[in-house]
């Protein structure tokens, strides 16, 4: 593995920043973040850097390779998978385990409450002080495109500060670029 393959890896992943896990699970009465909005995240920059996120399933393990399409280099995390004999379960179990190996593979930061429930300790343990974190939407996007005066005050509210709701209203940086150019 080269050091330029590298780089890239170390680029994409400080583009990407840190996690929020905004997605509710009412069955665990707990939070996650979604493999798809994961993926919307990640895959423009990894795009850009001409690399290629895969995530194919090899026996009873689930993977995630990133190519570099350039060098051909690769980097892979793989986990073995508990086989289940309900197809919806074991799609569940899939999408876990890709949203985890693509987590791992390119340590990214996120909101950790995991490790307190496999350990039994849930309930006494403090939950963290985090903010709760609004995307702008496509929709949104695409109306504050339309003109000047929207794309400054997208720019100025979604710009991942504290707002005094508490939540915290962020853009990804492709959507910035783009009002930016129209200024």
């Amino acid at each position: 593995m080269d050091l330029a393959f590298l780089k890239k890896i170390a680029e994409l992943k400080s583009k990407v920043g840190i996690l929020t896990k905004d997605m509710d699970n009412p069955f665990f009465k707990s939070k996650y973040f979604d493999v798809n909005q994961l993926l919307e995240n990640i895959e423009p920059h990894a795009n850009a850097l001409n690399l290629l996120i895969l995530q194919p399933i090899k026996g009873n393990s689930v993977s995630t390779i990133i190519y570099d399409l350039e060098s051909e280099n690769t980097i892979e995390s793989t986990i073995e998978m508990q086989l289940l004999p309900d197809p919806q379960k074991m799609g569940s179990a899939i999408t876990y385990y890709r949203r985890y190996t693509l987590q791992s593979l390119l340590s990214l930061q996120a909101e950790d409450d995991d490790g307190n429930k496999a350990a039994g300790n849930s309930k006494n343990a403090p939950k963290p002080q985090t903010k709760d974190v609004c995307w702008m939407s496509e929709k949104q996007f695409e109306q504050a495109k339309s003109d000047l005066e929207k794309a400054q005050k997208a720019l100025e509210y979604y710009n991942g500060k504290v707002k005094p709701d508490g939540k915290v209203y962020r853009m990804k940086k492709e959507y910035q670029d783009q009002l930016l150019k129209l200024l």
